[in-house]
């Protein structure tokens, strides 16, 4: 069936009219280029938002109190209030299938400045006092030493982790951070460990400026007393923290005597509910490439399809002759449809090879002029390679299988006839 007389045929039909074949192969060819290119920039701008992120655990909501804007139980509305520790047990209590919850309190950012001073040294840095799982839900690579841990919340140490930019900012370059002492607020604290953020944006730099403290430390020197200035709440693997914030927030609602229908004094942010925006629009973005990318596609294999049939005319005598000879009508469709194969796939690689060239061709430019924001490191995967295949093999027998059908029909009488 595969044999070299037949290779030989092909060939020989396929560039007997150099010109027309190249016309012909270029519409599978911009199709399929078009179908990477676009598959390969959606993935590029998915890369790009996607590092926007981090590895901050998506599924979690950050909340926080306001004024309340609704009178309840007596009390009056523009009422301000605090989140309390208590809240957190009974968030833990009450709502179940919660991973973890983290209290928090912040100095410096939008609080206003905060002084942190070590020698002549000074600076305004985001300092935080926080639980261990703070880690878990906002993930940092220590650089020395080490993070905060239970023991360090139940025996209040005054002990800090600093950011490798406060790090530049306070220390010389070789000077040994471990062990040393920097003032928060007039208040001393050793430093125990160091970190750093992954992040190729601006944010990432800002990242790199915090301090943590243990959260009970910070309340004590802080003149905190109970209260909680926000917090970060992660659900479970299998359950969105989108499908159970309003119990949550019922939970501080009750404990705060808001009412209910307030729907503005816990204010949140739903990190998980935006994570799944941005996927949704990435799976449309990804079903818009397809669908162009396919349209494009498929005008080339009906070119393909369309010359193919006049192939078949050119042909008609010979087909005519090789029927009368016995040829088995089944060999010449087959002959018909390998050829129609052949070039769409001949073509279609050439696509898929120079879509890959160009995407190496942006990545060196990125690499070699720095990060654009929100676009990082266009590609497409094995999975699309194997999905463009697929589609050039299909393509190849649809624009072979009307030309074949036409071939078979044809009476040998009828053919030989032919001028």
């Amino acid at each position: 069936m595969f044999n070299k007389d037949r290779w030989k045929e092909i060939l020989e039909v396929l560039t007997s009219n150099w010109f027309r074949t190249v016309l012909t192969a270029f519409g599978v060819f911009w199709g399929i280029f078009i179908l990477i290119l676009l598959l390969s920039a959606g993935k590029g701008l998915e890369n790009g938002i996607m590092q926007d992120f981090g590895d901050i655990a998506t599924n979690t909501m950050f909340m926080w109190s306001r004024s309340t804007t609704k009178p309840y139980k007596g009390l009056p509305k523009n009422r301000s209030f605090l989140f309390k520790v208590e809240d957190v047990q009974a968030i833990s209590d009450k709502v179940p299938n919660l991973r973890f919850i983290s209290p928090r309190n912040q100095l410096g950012g939008f609080n206003g400045a905060n002084n942190v001073v070590r020698g002549i040294k000074t600076g305004a840095y985001n300092v935080y006092g926080d639980y261990p799982e703070i880690s878990k839900q906002d993930p940092m690579t220590m650089t020395s030493g080490r993070f905060l841990n239970y023991n360090d919340i139940k025996e209040k140490r005054k002990i800090a982790i600093i950011g490798e930019g406060v790090r530049a900012g306070l220390y010389d370059k070789d000077e040994e951070v471990l062990g040393s002492f920097i003032k928060i607020q007039g208040v001393n604290f050793m430093v125990v460990g160091t970190y750093k953020k992954k992040s190729n944006d601006g944010d990432g730099e800002e990242a790199q400026k915090e301090i943590y403290v243990p959260f009970t430390t910070f309340s004590q020197a802080f003149n905190r007393g109970n209260d909680v200035g926000w917090m970060a709440i992660t659900a479970n693997d299998g359950t969105s923290i989108t499908s159970i914030k309003d119990k949550i927030m019922a939970v501080v609602k009750q404990n705060h005597k808001v009412h209910p229908d307030d729907q503005r004094a816990v204010g949140h942010f739903d990190l998980y509910e935006q994570f799944q925006r941005v996927q949704s629009l990435f799976g449309a973005l990804r079903f818009i490439a397809y669908f162009v990318g396919i349209l494009v596609l498929l005008s080339g294999v009906i070119g393909v399809s369309n010359i193919m049939l006049i192939v078949v005319k050119e042909r008609t005598k010979e087909i005519g002759i090789r029927r009368a000879l016995g040829e088995d009508p089944w060999s010449i469709k087959l002959q018909i449809l390998m050829e129609s194969i052949f070039l769409t796939i001949i073509s279609g690689m050439a696509g898929i090879t120079l879509g890959a060239l160009f995407i190496y061709g942006v990545n060196t430019l990125l690499d070699m002029n720095g990060p654009v924001d929100m676009f990082l490191n266009p590609s497409v995967s094995l999975g699309v390679v194997i999905s463009a295949l697929f589609i050039l093999i299909v393509s190849g027998l649809l624009a072979g299988f009307i030309p074949a059908q036409s071939a078979i029909k044809v009476r040998p009488i009828d053919a030989l006839r032919t001028e």
